[in-house]
């Protein structure tokens, strides 16, 4: 009987990051290997700052992100070209049409699946928003809107942030269907951050934070 290794695409090394009030990570490290993985913990624990790190938009003190053998901060541009992430916090593009963002995204992204994303856009009823400005859309629909192009990207490392929130039950179940399809990935590494387990989606790996918001290694 042959066993084989699974491949890890993302690792991150000795990661320190402290806010000016609290220590956060030190130390910390960790691999994530194609498919599914979940970051969880409560509030404050530190989820989302843990996901903008290996997104490469926030820098840490020390340490380093390797991703498919891309180190970020020597390779920067070839690092982050692998990354689908989208701050829900963030509105820097919400001027943009909900069409324009989803061509923005494909460009960004050459594993872009046509197929998936319509099939997305259906069943999360967006097809009569995409010609309405992502500001005009409601909470539930950006971040609708946003997790269509992130499953659609392809991307080697995809990112979500909190997935099921502000979604009908309806939504927050297929979103469930699709990140238990993620599961199966090979040659990509879904990360997602959630308060709690995912129940009966299969993960990868999971990392578990502490409540205080203090993780070492």
């Amino acid at each position: 009987m042959t066993t084989t290794t699974p491949q890890i695409l993302l690792q991150a090394e000795r990661l320190t990051f402290h806010f000016p009030h609290r220590a956060l990570f030190t130390g910390w490290s960790a691999q994530f290997g194609a498919g599914l993985s979940l970051v969880c913990g409560g509030d404050g624990s530190g989820k989302s700052t843990l996901l903008r790190l290996l997104a490469g938009v926030l820098a840490p003190q020390s340490g380093h992100l390797t991703l498919n053998g891309a180190e970020l901060a020597r390779h920067p541009d070839a690092y982050r070209t692998q990354v689908f992430w989208c701050d829900p916090a963030d509105g820097a593009l919400d001027s943009l049409g909900a069409r324009d963002y989803l061509a923005l995204r494909r460009h960004q992204h050459p594993a872009w699946d046509v197929a998936a994303l319509e099939e997305d856009l259906d069943a999360l009823g967006l097809w009569p928003h995409l010609d309405k400005p992502l500001y005009a859309l409601s909470t539930g629909m950006r971040r609708k809107l946003r997790l269509a192009a992130g499953l659609a990207s392809g991307a080697p490392l995809t990112l979500f942030d909190g997935p099921l929130a502000a979604l009908d039950r309806r939504s927050a179940d297929y979103v469930l269907d699709r990140l238990d399809d993620c599961a199966d990935s090979t040659g990509r590494a879904v990360i997602v951050a959630h308060h709690a387990a995912l129940d009966g989606v299969p993960l990868a790996t999971l990392v578990d934070l502490p409540g205080d918001g203090s993780t070492s290694s």
